[in-house]
This record gives C-alpha cells, structure tokens and sequence, in this order.
C-alpha cells in the first residue's frame, strides 16, 4: 500500500512540473491542495485520469480529489518527494501564496469565508471524535446499556465533551494564525470570552456571563488580537517588543472583548440560531427542500467549512443542531445519484471511479464521488441536488436534529437527538432514493460519459 502511495504521489508531482514548479502543498480531508510557481506547465487533464485521483478542482489553489485516509498517506509521500528535492524556498512559497491570495476571482467576501473555512478546517478531526464519543455515549446511556453515573459513562462523557468546552481556544489560536497574529495571543482572545472568572464582572449594572458571544465572539476578538499585534509591533523597539506588544495587544483586546465582542457576538448569535429555527419553524418542507438542494454547490466551491461555526453556535445556544441533517442530505443523494449512474453505464473506467468512491460518500464524505463522478458529468450534479431537497425536506418536517458536529452520511446517526434516529435514516433512505430516481429516469445517459472511455 505504501508503495502504490509513493507511485501516485510520483505520477501527480511528475505532471505538477516536478519538485520546482510546486510553491506550496497541504492537505485536507480528501484533497491535496498544490499552489504551482507556473500554472501553465501544470497537465491538469493528465492529473484528472491518474487512477487513484477522483477529480481535480481549480480554485486559488490546484484541488487534487484523493479520498479520505488516502490524501493523509500520499500527501506524506508527496513531502517526502519535496523534501529530497531539496524543499520548497520560503521566500518563493511567500510570493507563491501572496499570488494565489491576489487571484483575480478571489472576491473579498470570498477570501474572508476562505480564511474563516481555513481556521475550522484543521479542527475538522477532534470535532468528529469528540463528536462521535458524545453521540455514542448517549445512545448506550439511553438505550440502558450503560448507567449515566457510572465511571465507564462518565469517563466517556469526560473525553467527548472536553473539545466543546475550550473549542473557543483552538478556534481564537488558528484565527489570530491565520490574519497573521500569535497562536497564543489568539488562545488568549478565546480564553477572554469563555473564562467563568468572566461573571464576576458587572458593566452597566448587567454581570458579564461567560461564553456570551460563542465562537462569534472568539472570532472577533482573535482577529482583533491578531491586528493590534501587527499595528502595534510597527511602534515598538525591537528591543521591547516581547514585552510590550503582547501586552498591550491584550490589555487592549481584553477591554473591547468585555465592552463590545461579547455584546455583538451575543447579539449575532441570536439572530442565527433565532433566524435558522424560525426559518425551520415558517418554512418547513420548504426551506428544508431548498436547504438541502443548494448546498452541493457550497461544497464544490468549498465555502461549506464557512458553516461549521454556526452549527457549532446552534448547538451552543440551544443545544441542538436542526441544519445538519438537512445538509447531510446532499451526500445521501449523490450516493443515490451514483448507483443509478453504476447501473445504467457500461463504462469500466466510470465504474470503478464509482466503486471507489462509493464507501467514502456512504460514510459522509461526498467530495470524491462529486468532483469524481457527478461534477464531471453535468446533469447528474443537479439530479443529486433535487434529490438532497427531499431529503432535507423529510428532515425539516420532522425536526430533526443532532447534538454535536461531525461527518453527514450514516455515521452522523449516532449524533442524532435520542428517539430521532430512525428518522434520520429513513430520510436517508429516502435521499437515496430520490437521487437515484431523479438521475436513472432524467440524469444520465451513457455517451455524457465521454471522458471515461
């Protein structure tokens, strides 16, 4: 298995332009994210056929769809090819990602989600285990497999629960990284919001209540942190500046946190998690149709990471999560939309990308089967779409929700509410099934498939 890695991280560093042409490389989930010194040496298409590589997507970086557990294992064999090469030049991989920042489509609006994905992204791991455990745990508790006050439930929920009681930390450390700050300073900035020492300040009558403002207002005051780091440092002597800077980064940040961020983080958290369940509530069917059916296209431009802070301050402020398993349901129907497009082709190539993308999206991790299979066909993409709208229909309708964050597909039913979890797999199945039928009756006929043979 090592071996067929190192071969395929060989095949896609060849056709990059070799060891010189790459500028910077990291990965995600299920990409291998590239920034070339020189696009245009780059064979994208050549890329897109290498067995193994389930899709290419061109955004700011080069997006190579690898697939969950395998992106890991090649992109370590990929740094190794780097690394022997010599490695990448910091000065070049600099000017490589200030380049790719400067990338005429890169909207300003587009670049803020961008960076407020980047600092969830790296979190995406822990936020699955803790959630997994959580949602395990409850499900044995419920079921009386396990007393609540017993050291095994309790040891559980200790280690489920310790990621969503100091998130704020992790998110106020890869915030102030990401706008240029110290990790550390930004820890801080997460600690300014969640420390219970917090309510024993009273301003304007009204005591301060820890956690007010949630991720929200970790953001603020991360960022913030991070930008009076980088005015002040312009002033100071270089002498002093470990000690000055921070300090007065923090003493200034600490006093707008508790008079301004926690206020407006609080009062945007409201109208989030207010505004989505009234949506729910007034809307129905029909908001969670169109919830489901347009968050396909989120995930192709990668834009999806952008909603991890506000599931997360959904179940913050009430506990529970509604959007999750209407989103979920866009990876339910591309499953759906796959098997009706295995069934109808008679293409090898189309089959086995299928087959080898198949377990990954039944277990919520659509990328590889989108940008590997429906994507590259057209029609298919939309088909799912229609189908992820029943799906999350059926889910709108019947309230369902989860109590924790993590992976969509069938392993997000241990996350479910406790008594919703039948529910949540018939709306799966039914997800399934619209997807299917919308792509077998109008999405698919074998010669869209042109690029398969």
């Amino acid at each position: 298995m090592a071996g067929e890695n190192k071969i395929l991280a060989e095949k896609i560093l060849e056709l990059l332009g070799g060891p010189e042409n790459v500028g910077h490389y990291t990965h995600c989930m299920t990409r291998l994210r590239v920034t070339p010194k020189d696009d245009t040496i780059v064979n994208k298409a050549a890329i897109k056929k290498i067995d193994g590589v389930l899709g290419v997507v061109e955004e700011e970086t080069l997006q190579i769809i690898l697939g969950p557990g395998k992106v890991n294992r090649v992109t370590e064999e990929f740094g190794k090819l780097i690394d022997a090469s010599g490695g990448i030049d910091l000065k070049e991989k600099a000017a490589s990602k200030k380049a790719e920042i400067n990338k005429k489509n890169a909207t300003p609006f587009k670049l803020f989600l961008r960076k407020i994905s980047s600092i969830f992204i790296p979190l995406i791991p822990a936020l699955v285990a803790s959630g997994l455990i959580t949602g395990v745990t409850k499900a044995i508790i419920q079921a009386g497999w396990l007393a609540a006050d017993s050291q095994i439930a309790m040891i559980l929920t200790v280690i489920g629960s310790g990621l969503f009681g100091y998130l704020g930390i992790l998110v106020g450390i890869n915030a102030a990284k990401e706008f240029g700050g110290s990790p550390a300073l930004g820890g801080l900035a997460g600690i300014l919001i969640i420390n219970p020492a917090a309510a024993g300040i009273v301003l304007f009558g009204t005591p301060l209540l820890p956690g007010r403002g949630g991720l929200i207002g970790v953001l603020f005051a991360a960022i913030f942190i991070a930008l009076v780091e980088k005015r002040v440092r312009r002033y100071v002597p270089q002498s002093l500046d470990l000690f000055i800077t921070p300090t007065v980064a923090l003493l200034i940040t600490g006093i707008v946190t508790y008079l301004v961020f926690m206020p407006i983080g609080g009062f945007i958290s409201d109208i989030i998690t207010k505004g989505l369940t009234s949506l729910l509530d007034v809307g129905g069917v029909v908001a969670g149709f169109v919830l489901g059916a347009t968050f396909l296209p989120l995930v192709v431009t990668g834009l999806h990471q952008g909603l991890t802070p506000i599931h997360l301050e959904l179940i913050n402020s009430t506990g529970i999560d509604p959007l999750l398993p209407i989103l979920a349901m866009g990876g339910a129907a591309q499953v759906g939309a796959a098997f009706a497009i295995y069934f109808k082709t008679k293409k090898t190539r189309l089959k086995r990308a299928i087959g080898g993308a198949l377990p990954a999206g039944i277990l919520g991790i659509g990328e590889p089967l989108i940008f590997g299979v429906t994507l590259p066909l057209g029609r298919p993409f939309l088909t799912a779409c229609l189908g992820a709208g029943v799906g999350g229909a059926f889910q709108a309708a019947f309230h369902v929700a989860t109590v924790a964050v993590g992976v969509s597909g069938l392993p997000l039913a241990f996350l479910v509410v406790g008594g919703q979890v039948l529910l949540y797999l018939l709306g799966v199945l039914i997800a399934y099934a619209a997807g299917f039928a919308f792509t077998y009756l109008f999405g698919f006929k074998d010669d869209m498939a042109g690029e398969f043979d």
